[in-house]
């Protein structure tokens, strides 16, 4: 992995009233609710240590409890750290003086809220530069820029409107805009779409995953839906209980599980789909026997080793990026893994 655009180690939350006992109690091993049960403390988030590179989207999940929003919020400091460090671009944020912060805030950090958060007597040009009056931005060149991400977003047609002429998916464009008008270079979306209808949602999801493909900001994005967390992550973290259980790419997540909790995520899901040629080896072929037949890339995606394994009809090479050969895919050992993903579903 590249260099860390956001390095968080050993990071806390504990809400309540006697934070260095909780501290110790999670230092000796105890669980948060044998804290809890001591201090009557409310552990949030325990001793969590991650990096997310420079322009990748870094999905937390996780269930309702689990922390995850209140990881996102201790990165810019909406909620205080009990303990630990975030570095971004090699500064501690936890130990900015609040003057500071505030600074770093603006120019640095953006956030996108699930409940939209716009102000209903603002106009959608006005909601979208907020962030820009209150860092002082003439009226002028703050329209300008307003205007011009609007038009990123589709709405420039709707600047005059107010949010409650507004469907639901374009409070959140709005919304989005609103993040993009101070142009950060992170981004943090706290359930951002799941307020939304599926196809709005999916609307969403592409709108994000274009506009990323341009700017290519560093974002990190809270999601309870596995799918979604998919389709969009660089890599994954699953949280449970304040802990940091799982991270990985999608494909990792899936093939190789943590644990039952990891594996509760995929109930639903077809897993088959997120497969790779490295994956749908069979195991029984005795590949020592393939001597210069069809060939395949470990990397090739599910579909397209479906066409040529079942177009050819024989066993395929599976082969590294160091053209060492893995193994062979076979029509049964294909069937055999995707009837195996679609069982989750």
């Amino acid at each position: 992995m590249t260099e860390a655009k956001i390095a968080v180690r050993g990071l806390y939350k504990i809400f309540g009233n006697d934070v260095p006992a909780a501290l110790k109690l999670l230092e000796q091993g105890l669980t948060k609710d044998e804290v809890f049960e001591r201090t009557g403390s409310v552990v949030g988030v325990n001793k969590v240590s991650f990096d997310v590179a420079a322009g990748e989207i870094y999905v937390l999940m996780g269930l309702s409890g689990s922390g995850k929003s209140t990881l996102i919020r201790l990165i810019n400091r909406l909620v205080e750290p009990s303990a630990g460090a975030i570095h971004i671009d090699g500064v501690n944020i936890a130990a900015l003086p609040q003057p500071e912060l505030v600074k770093w805030r603006r120019n640095r950090i953006a956030m996108v809220f699930q409940s939209f958060a716009l102000m209903p007597h603002r106009s959608v040009l006005d909601n979208v530069g907020f962030g820009l009056e209150i860092a002082g931005s003439q009226r002028g060149r703050r329209d300008e820029k307003v205007m011009h991400v609007l038009r990123q977003v589709g709405l420039h047609t709707y600047a005059k409107k107010y949010p409650s002429q507004l469907s639901g998916g374009m409070q959140q464009r709005v919304g989005l805009a609103r993040a993009l008008a101070v142009d950060p270079d992170i981004l943090l979306m706290d359930e951002a779409f799941s307020a939304l209808d599926p196809l709005k949602r999916t609307e969403m999801q592409d709108l994000m995953l274009e506009l990323q493909r341009v700017q290519r900001r560093t974002i990190l994005f809270v999601s309870h839906d596995l799918e979604e967390a998919l389709r969009i992550g660089t890599r994954i973290a699953i949280m449970e209980g304040g802990n940091l259980v799982q991270e990985g790419s999608p494909h990792e997540i899936i093939t190789r599980p943590a644990n039952d909790y990891v594996r509760r995520f995929f109930k639903g899901v077809d897993t088959s789909r997120y497969l790779t040629a490295a994956d749908l080896l069979d195991s029984s072929y005795n590949f020592a026997s393939f001597n210069g037949g069809p060939r395949m890339s470990s990397a090739t995606t599910l579909p397209e080793a479906m066409r040529a394994v079942l177009d050819l009809n024989q066993p395929v090479g599976v082969f590294d990026a160091t053209d060492c050969m893995l193994g062979c895919i076979t029509p049964k050992s294909l069937l055999v893994k995707i009837s195996e993903g679609a069982r989750h579903a």
